[in-house]
């Protein structure tokens, strides 16, 4: 009788980017077939302002364009399934902008090298269509948000936002309060968040809960070559942001949205109806709060399938 190998370690490691790639051409299949690919973030499409997705930016060609344009990227990792599926319940049942107003929200990794965490992010983007992996090293401070920043003008260099966000994903953001405080703003050299400024001075850096620069400064990132030849991209994300604005000389539109963008605190107990974002719902708990603080869940309907306290 002849005795079968068993599958070594190098077979598998053969053998895992062609499951991924049979699994994606699977999954490309079944969207083209039943599927349009867009997420839940894109299914807002009631009212004059929008939430929507890839596809729909690229071939609706009967949607006028809009008065005002934001681009928010969620930073987060591959592993982070759970905290994305929340953020984005959380942000398709809030209500849409104002009309004039379109929202483009997306996570944003740096590159998967982890074959399983790959296909499942393969399914997400076959689904969601709301991902952008950018070609770096996964980080916090060592140059992701300088990746980011530099990357957005080229991805989306066809169809220019007037903004561009960068905020995480323990940071609930009221995207309808932002749109009007980005409304009557300039479009060009704007700066906006939660400032931070030392005896008096101007407003050094915006917290990283969550920021907005107009696309003239997001443009101007991705060619600066003095950041990279200070290598300024390591270290704090928001401070060093801060910094090459004011090195620059740039952002002089600068606008400090506190107490409407700040930290959930220990006992919970600070949440405001008028907030613009609230930052450090660390854990399920701390997001159900500040869901049911903002009445998220008061639309759903009686049934007798389900039974919720």
């Amino acid at each position: 009788m002849t005795m079968m190998k068993a599958p070594t370690s190098t077979s598998y490691l053969i053998l895992a980017p062609v499951a991924i790639l049979l699994l994606v051409f699977l999954l490309s299949s079944l969207n083209r077939a039943g599927s349009d690919g867009l997420g839940v973030l894109c299914t807002r499409r009631a009212g004059a302002g929008q939430y929507t997705g890839v596809s729909a930016r690229a071939e609706a060609e009967d949607v006028p364009e809009p008065e005002l344009s934001l681009l928010v990227g969620i930073l987060t990792m591959p592993k982070r399934r759970e905290r994305r599926d929340i953020v984005r319940l959380a942000y398709a049942l809030q209500p849409p902008p104002a009309a004039g107003a379109r929202v483009d929200v997306r996570f944003v990794f740096c590159n998967v090298t982890d074959p399983v965490e790959a296909a499942l992010v393969a399914l997400e983007i076959m689904r969601h269509g709301d991902i952008i992996v950018l070609d770096c090293a996964e980080n916090m401070n060592d140059g992701k948000t300088y990746a980011y920043f530099s990357s957005v003008p080229r991805l989306f260099a066809a169809a220019p936002y007037d903004y561009v966000m960068k905020t995480d994903d323990d940071t609930y953001l009221r995207v309808a309060a932002l749109v009007e405080e980005l409304r009557p703003r300039p479009r060009h050299d704007v700066y906006l968040g939660y400032g931070y400024n030392m005896s008096g001075d101007p407003m050094l850096f915006m917290h990283g809960m969550g920021y907005v620069m107009s696309w003239d400064l997001a443009s101007w990132v991705s060619t600066a070559e003095e950041i990279l030849a200070r290598n300024d991209t390591l270290g704090p994300e928001d401070l060093m942001l801060g910094k090459w604005l004011n090195l620059a000389g740039k952002g002089k539109n600068r606008y400090d949205l506190k107490p409407r963008m700040y930290d959930l605190s220990w006992d919970m107990d600070n949440l405001r109806p008028d907030s613009v974002a609230v930052h450090m719902l660390k854990d399920n708990r701390r997001w159900a709060t500040t869901l049911q603080y903002f009445n998220v869940t008061a639309g759903i309907r009686p049934s007798k399938l389900y039974h919720l306290p």
